[in-house]
C-alpha cells in the first residue's frame, strides 16, 4: 500500500498484533510493553489523547486534520461517529526520535435517548477515557451547552484536559472569548487553552506542539507509517454510512447503520489490486428503504458511486461496490442486533 492510503496495523500478524489488541481491550498493558532505554537513547514519546464532547463539535474533523488524512467520518448529522477511530500521527526529528501521537475519537455522549444503541456509544465514550495520558475537550468556541457539561463531568481531575475551543473561523467577534475562557477556567482546571479552527493546517500544527510534552517518555506502539488500527473492511463501512447521512440529509433517521457483508480481494491484470465489496444498509421502516433507494433507484446509485470513488482513492485501488437496502426494525433498541453489527 502506497503513502496515500491510510497504513493500518495488521492484526494477523503474532505480536505484531499486541498494540492494537491492547487498545481494544484497555491501554495499560500497552504501558508496559517496550524497552524504556531505546525510548531515552532515540528520544521517543508516545501517548495516548482521547478526543471527547458532545455530538457535532468538530471531533472527527479535528481527528483527520490531526493524522493528516481521512480515517473517520464527517457530516452534518448528529451521531455520525459511532466507534473508536484511533488515529496515529508519527512526528520524526533528525535522530530517529521524535513524537507519536495516538488519538482516540470518540462519539458524541448521549444524552437524550435511552435505547441499546446509545448505551453502546456511551460506552465506549467511557472506555477511551481509561489509561489516557491527555484529554482534548472539544466545544464550539464561545459556547457551552448543558450537552458540554454533560460530557465536562465525566472527565478526571488526574488527567490533564486541554480546552480545545473549536470553529474559531465560525465566532465573529474574538474579543468576546476573553470572558467566555474566564468563565471555563471556573468549570474544570484545564492544563491549557486552545481557541483553533480544525480547518487551519497552523492551529493544528500549534496543537500538536501544546501536545506533545505531556506524552511520555517511551518507544513508539506502531510503525511510522501507521495512520489507524482500523482495518480497509471497517473503513469501507464507515465511507458508505457517510454517503448515506451525507445524501439523505435530516430525512434519515440517525439509527440508520451500514454492515459490511463481504470484503474480498483479487489479483487484476488491468488495476493490480481489485476490491469487491458487498454492503447492506439497514433501516427500521419501509418508508427510509424508499427515502434510500430514491427515485427509480437514483439516490442509491449516487450513494454507492460517491462511496466507491472515495474508497478507490483511500485504498488506492478499483473498487466493486454492490449495495442493498434492508428493513430490520427496533434493531437500535436491541442490545444483541447492536453488537451483532459491530458496535461495541
Amino acid at each position: 500500500m502506497n503513502n496515500t492510503s491510510p497504513h493500518v496495523v495488521d492484526t494477523a500478524a503474532g505480536a505484531a498484533a499486541t498494540p492494537a489488541t491492547n487498545a481494544e481491550n484497555g491501554h495499560d498493558a500497552r504501558r508496559a510493553a517496550g524497552h524504556a532505554p531505546a525510548a531515552d537513547a532515540l528520544q521517543q514519546r508516545c501517548g495516548l489523547i482521547a478526543i471527547v464532547g458532545k455530538p457535532n463539535v468538530g471531533k472527527s474533523t479535528l481527528l483527520n486534520a490531526l493524522v493528516g488524512q481521512k480515517i473517520s467520518i464527517t457530516s452534518r448529522k448528529a451521531q455520525t461517529t459511532r466507534h473508536r477511530i484511533l488515529g496515529i500521527r508519527t512526528c520524526v526529528d533528525g535522530s530517529g526520535g521524535g513524537a507519536q501521537y495516538v488519538f482516540i475519537d470518540t462519539p458524541g455522549f448521549q444524552t437524550q435517548h435511552g435505547a441499546a444503541l446509545n448505551k453502546s456509544l456511551n460506552k465506549t465514550v467511557l472506555g477511551a477515557l481509561d489509561g489516557i495520558d491527555l484529554v482534548l475537550f472539544v466545544v464550539e468556541a464561545g459556547r457551552f451547552m448543558p450537552a458540554d457539561a454533560r460530557v465536562l463531568a465525566l472527565l478526571r481531575e488526574s488527567t490533564p484536559v486541554l480546552l480545545v475551543a473549536n470553529k474559531l473561523d465560525c465566532v465573529r467577534r474574538r474579543a468576546e472569548l476573553a470572558p467566555w475562557l474566564l468563565e471555563m477556567r471556573q468549570r474544570h482546571p484545564f492544563a491549557q487553552y486552545v481557541p483553533l479552527s480544525a480547518r487551519n493546517p497552523r492551529d493544528v500544527q500549534n496543537l500538536l506542539d501544546i501536545c506533545r510534552p505531556y506524552l511520555p517518555m517511551q518507544p513508539w506502539w506502531y510503525d511510522r507509517e501507521d495512520l489507524t488500527d482500523r482495518s480497509e473492511k471497517f473503513l469501507s463501512g464507515e465511507i458508505v454510512r457517510e454517503k448515506l447521512f451525507r445524501l439523505t440529509g435530516d430525512e434519515l433517521p440517525y439509527s440508520s447503520t451500514v454492515v459490511i457483508d463481504t470484503f474480498t480481494e483479487e489479483k487484476s491484470r488491468e488495476h493490480g489490486r481489485f476490491v469487491r465489496i458487498a454492503a447492506t444498509i439497514v433501516v427500521e421502516r419501509e418508508g427510509h428503504k424508499a427515502m434510500v433507494i430514491g427515485d427509480k433507484g437514483e439516490r442509491l446509485k449516487r450513494i454507492g458511486t460517491e462511496a466507491r470513488q472515495e474508497l478507490e482513492k483511500l485504498m488506492d485501488c478499483k473498487v466493486f461496490l454492490q449495495l442493498w437496502v434492508k428493513v430490520r426494525s427496533g434493531w437500535a433498541d436491541d442490545a444483541a442486533r447492536v453488537r451483532s453489527y459491530g458496535y461495541e
